[in-house]
């Protein structure tokens, strides 16, 4: 049993361990398709010129009040990147594209947020980890044909009730907003998050591992 528990924690130690992820952009797009390896993690930017960032935890601009990435990047697993890849796609052909908010997050960087934080109700505790230090979630919104933001009722991270999918008071046009994303999301593998109307996780990628590769800024 000593011998058992002594084998898993070095396995956890190993797959904690860091590596660096190249934030380098790619001088031409990259096809998706062409990933052999669907739990590689990839960086969305070489994917698509489609996509709108405000990555949030790259600024002060969050409930942390603290900038806790070195830089705004949105890495994800290659089979993440082709359900939003998929997704956006339907998006556009409705005049609309993803803004992204959050994506994949290093567990240090859950263990920073923890400590800043420590409360299951905003931070997941990094005992246990998010889908977010798997690469298989996505803190989203959408935009409009001139970059406009769609009204959701609530600002990204708002903890109260009001951003919850359930929460009947709001307008017809949150709702229908909302419903949309929501919409689209399920017809390309995702599932939506009950009390964060901007979260989405793959679907099954709880089985994942938790990883711990962060990335060195782009020069």
């Amino acid at each position: 049993m000593k011998k058992v528990s002594f084998l898993w924690m070095v396995f956890l130690l190993v797959s904690c361990k860091s590596t660096y992820l190249d934030a380098k952009k790619s001088s031409v797009l990259l096809d998706i398709n062409k990933e052999t390896d669907e739990n590689a993690f990839v960086n969305l930017k070489n994917y698509s010129n489609d996509f709108v960032y405000d990555m949030k935890y790259a600024t002060s601009d969050n409930f942390l009040k603290e900038k806790v990435y070195p830089c705004g990047e949105c890495f994800l697993r290659v089979k993440t990147v082709k359900s939003l890849l998929e997704a956006n796609k339907t998006f556009l052909e409705k005049g609309f594209k993803i803004k992204l908010y959050d994506c994949y997050r290093p567990i240090a960087i859950q263990k920073k947020m923890w400590k800043i934080v420590p409360n299951p109700t905003y931070v997941a505790n990094p005992k246990k980890g998010s889908i977010h230090n798997k690469g298989g979630a996505v803190d989203i919104t959408l935009v409009d044909s001139l970059g406009v933001e769609l009204n959701m009722g609530t600002k990204f991270d708002f903890f109260g009730e009001e951003a919850s999918h359930n929460y009947p008071n709001l307008s017809e046009e949150i709702i229908a907003n909302r419903k949309f994303l929501k919409e689209i999301m399920l017809q390309h593998n995702f599932k939506s998050f009950d009390s964060e109307w901007w979260h989405y996780n793959l679907n099954n990628s709880s089985a994942d591992q938790v990883s711990n590769q962060k990335w060195r800024c782009a020069d």
